[in-house]
């Protein structure tokens, strides 16, 4: 959610730095004169509260947006490389996510008919989530198939992390005809 937010204020933000840059742009090239600026700026110090208010809320809303940039600038954090956390009596151990899909995708190329493979990592209570899209051939049945992809991925991803994998769902996307050559003699 807070990606979204900071998307969508960097939008406001562009939005508001290019007006002032093309505003500053006519200014200086001269195609708003000089005696116009002048009285809207006048006005900013006389009598009309509605554009004060105005000037000030933009201002104030232009800090903020900056100030929240600035933070995510400078944070540090470990929104990088999302890894999942355990603790052992000799210390802590992170294991990334990416390093979990890539024992996923490994474990389920190895299984016959399996032509292409993605994989997505979800961590829940009751350990990993894995969901595993893929490309078959038409050879084999997808049952068998689906299902021995599953029981391989499952345990070589708890082999090799020692993180419990509560599921492995497998879509299978399409399946390619494999094309066999006969060879012929005369």
């Amino acid at each position: 959610m807070a990606k979204i937010m900071d998307r969508l204020l960097l939008l406001v933000y562009s939005i508001i730095g290019f007006a002032v840059s093309v505003v500053a742009l006519l200014l200086v090239s001269r195609i708003i004169p000089e005696r116009e600026a002048l009285d809207w700026v006048e006005s900013l110090y006389g009598t009309d509260r509605l554009l004060q208010g105005i000037v000030i809320t933009v201002s104030v809303v232009i800090l903020l947006i900056s100030l929240r940039f600035l933070y995510v600038a400078l944070r540090r954090g470990n929104a990088s490389s999302p890894s999942i956390d355990q603790r052992t009596e000799f210390g802590d151990i992170r294991i990334s996510v990416e390093t979990v899909e890539n024992l996923a995708l490994k474990a389920a190329a190895k299984q016959r008919g399996v032509k292409d493979l993605r994989a997505r990592i979800r961590i829940v209570e009751s350990g990993l989530d894995i969901m595993l899209r893929t490309v078959v051939d038409g050879e084999s049945s997808l049952p068998l198939v689906t299902e021995e992809i599953q029981r391989a991925v499952k345990e070589h991803v708890e082999e090799i992390t020692g993180i419990p994998v509560s599921s492995v769902s497998v879509f299978v996307a399409n399946i390619v005809q494999t094309q066999t050559f006969k060879s012929r003699v005369e």
